[in-house]
């Protein structure tokens, strides 16, 4: 019963003084494409987009990251300048994209001395990513013909603040470049034909919105990197 006793003081009493090394939450917010259909607006979300998150704060100006996130994506000609809505095209699609890199401080982040904190940051490194390959049909429709896999690159600018001792909020809009042109239709493989639009720049797609996560683990050494 001592030893019982002894870790329940640990679990429930010393750990969450001292904790906020590790983060894992949730991501919710909108996303919209940036391509060769629909609006030219580079940031408009007009579909919904989910996932998780998760951080090792490797120093107050840094951390480690990966995140999990889905978003649906579509665009109307109707939305765009007057020669897309004359060609009348409209494409759905989706992504399922899995990113691992490296979040920056803008301030200290030390979640270690009970202060509320707050600070913008920035976050890039790599994405991969399953999204459908469309095609334009013979009947003017864009369809998906295959799935696919492909990378990204994530310019993420966002801020985020604690909640109480164990909770960080943020707020974040990401652009993802992609390394392909074919979220849309516009540029499919060869056996359907040439594409159309710019078949010289890639597709985008952007995630606005929200995160809340919670925090845990013992201060770290910051002095090994």
């Amino acid at each position: 019963m001592r030893y019982l006793a002894s870790l329940i003081i640990v679990v429930f009493f010393i750990q969450p003084i001292a904790s906020q090394t590790y983060e894992v939450g949730l991501m919710a917010g909108g996303a919209n494409y940036i391509g060769d259909v629909g609006s030219t607006y580079y940031i408009s979300p007009n579909n919904v987009a989910f996932g998780a998150i998760g951080k090792w704060n490797r120093s107050k100006r840094h951390a480690f990251r990966a995140s999990f996130l889905y978003a649906k994506l579509n665009a109307n000609d109707d939305k765009g300048d007057d020669r897309r809505k004359q060609r009348g095209l409209s494409f759905s699609n989706s992504v399922k994209e899995i990113s691992l890199g490296m979040e920056f401080n803008f301030w200290d982040w030390y979640l270690y001395d009970g202060e509320s904190q707050f600070t913008p940051y920035l976050y890039t490194g790599i994405t991969t990513f399953n999204y459908g390959a469309l095609a334009v049909d013979a009947n003017n429709q864009i369809d998906a013909y295959a799935d696919k896999w492909s990378f990204a690159i994530p310019m993420v600018l966002g801020i985020k603040k604690t909640l109480g001792e164990n909770f960080v909020f943020g707020a974040e809009i990401g652009a993802r470049y992609t390394f392909t042109d074919n979220l849309d239709g516009s540029n499919p493989d060869d056996r359907f034909g040439t594409g159309f639009g710019n078949l010289n720049n890639n597709d985008w797609y952007v995630f606005t919105g929200i995160t809340l996560s919670y925090t845990w683990g013992r201060i770290p050494c910051f002095c090994a990197f």
